[in-house]
This record gives C-alpha cells, structure tokens and sequence, in this order.
C-alpha cells in the first residue's frame, strides 16, 4: 500500500432514498424504506473509498468482515448521509467504524473489515480446482 493512510482517514457518501433501495424480497417490497441490505452496501463502499486511494496497482481490497445494526426507518426521499471512518490498522486489514444518519437521526452503525491482497492472490484463492 502506499503511504497516507491512517486512523482517522474520513470518506462520506450521500444519498437519497429511492425504490430501488426499498427493503424486498424477490422482487416483493416488504417496507417502502431504506433496506438494511441498501445500507450494508452503502456502508462497504464508503469503507472501500477510503483505500483505494492507497492501493498500489498490484493490490485489491476483500471484504473480510461486516457488522451492522439498523437503527431507524428512512422513508423515500430521506437525504442519508454514510461516513467511515478508519478505526483499525491491523497487518493488511483496514477496520472501518461506520455510521448512516437520515438527518440528525442515527439510522445505523457497524464496522467493516477489508483485508488487502495481491491482485496475484486473490486470482489464486479464486481459481477453480
């Protein structure tokens, strides 16, 4: 990894509720509300943004571990706000606190772990025996 990235690091994502981001199941929706699914990814890719400025061509990031609680309903049109924050330096892990807030409310928090590989490796765990 290139140098720079430390505790502390910041990435902020926004976004506004939208169908799509309705919480279903095979293609039914359950509540027309922000899905902790939705969230989780939202949570992943802010974390995800806070190393890729970092990586070297060589290397990838995996997801390795993802903890979430949903705290609050956000309904269509809510402006919701992602911020990870890196929390952990560990060997070639990057942890990530994380929270969601729909306006003041705090709609979710949770951690999430990437590992940093070689491109090589991963390709490597990926092949078929």
């Amino acid at each position: 990894m290139k140098p720079g990235l430390q505790i502390g690091n910041q990435a902020v994502i926004h976004a506004v509720v939208s169908p799509e981001m309705f919480a279903q199941f095979e293609g039914e929706v359950i509540h027309p509300v922000y899905s902790t699914v939705t969230m989780i990814y939202h949570m992943e890719l802010a974390s995800r943004l806070l190393i890729t400025p970092y990586l070297d061509k060589d290397e990838e990031g995996m997801g390795g571990a993802v903890s979430a609680r949903h705290l609050s309903p956000s309904a269509e049109g809510s402006s919701i706000v992602i911020t990870a924050t890196v929390s952990k330096l560990e060997g070639n892990s990057v942890y990530s606190n994380v929270t969601v807030h729909n306006g003041e409310v705090l709609a979710g928090e949770g951690e999430v772990k990437q590992v940093i590989l070689k491109k090589s490796r991963i390709s490597e765990m990926l092949k078929k025996d």
